[in-house]
């Protein structure tokens, strides 16, 4: 699952700069990922985060569902009740099965986090608070952990929408290129998944 959650974060994520300190994060060992199988309820998600979360160096938490069976709507209603149970924390959903939409910035984000399995990322709020106003390497920092963790407060209103602005762009001229990369690792994903027994039933409608 690493190996294969990796690559949509090389591939994708970093290679065409939808997040610019994606790379920094995860290279100095600031992203905790663990993996929750079978039908993983809020509970579950929260209990999970929670481990995660108190490692001193998490600044974020990925918990990856390869044997989730959800829609959007579906992961998107878990995320909500994962927010409720774990305060404190952004959440953002990811799911394999996000459409393009370059209708808007906005539309377009779902897109940027076609992970290769259900996920939910979390960070805390209190190292954004942490770092507010500490000069322009804590602002870009800032930016960094808003846009992994989909949660921005309406001060940071404006930074998330230079970010959609930005990746809206990178989507619009490499769109086609990004959705093969991302069909190439589903079909990885698929082939190393059956051979461990596990069923890639995410993409129900």
């Amino acid at each position: 699952m690493r190996r294969v959650l990796d690559r949509y974060l090389v591939e994708v994520v970093e290679a065409y700069d939808l997040c610019p300190w994606a790379a920094s994060a995860r290279r100095s060992g600031e992203v905790a990922i663990d993996v929750l199988f079978g039908a993983p309820d809020a509970a579950a998600f929260a209990a999970c985060a929670r481990v995660l979360l108190a490692r001193p160096e998490t600044r974020v938490a990925m918990i990856v569902a390869p044997e989730l069976v959800a829609t959007q709507g579906d992961l998107r209603t878990l995320k909500d009740a994962v927010t409720t149970l774990v305060p404190g924390v952004g959440v953002a959903d990811f799911h394999p099965t996000a459409p393009l939409d370059l209708a808007t910035p906005a539309r377009a984000v779902p897109f940027c986090r076609r992970s290769p399995d259900p996920l939910l990322q979390l960070v805390p709020l209190s190292v954004l608070d942490a770092i507010r106003g500490g000069g322009p390497h804590a602002q870009d920092r800032a930016r960094q952990l808003a846009m992994l963790g989909g949660y921005i407060t309406a001060p940071r209103a404006e930074v998330a929408d230079r970010i959609a602005t930005t990746n809206h762009a990178s989507l619009s001229t490499h769109s086609a290129a990004i959705a093969a990369t991302l069909d190439a690792i589903a079909a990885d994903r698929a082939a190393a998944y059956a051979r461990v027994g596990i069923s890639p039933t995410f993409r129900s409608p």
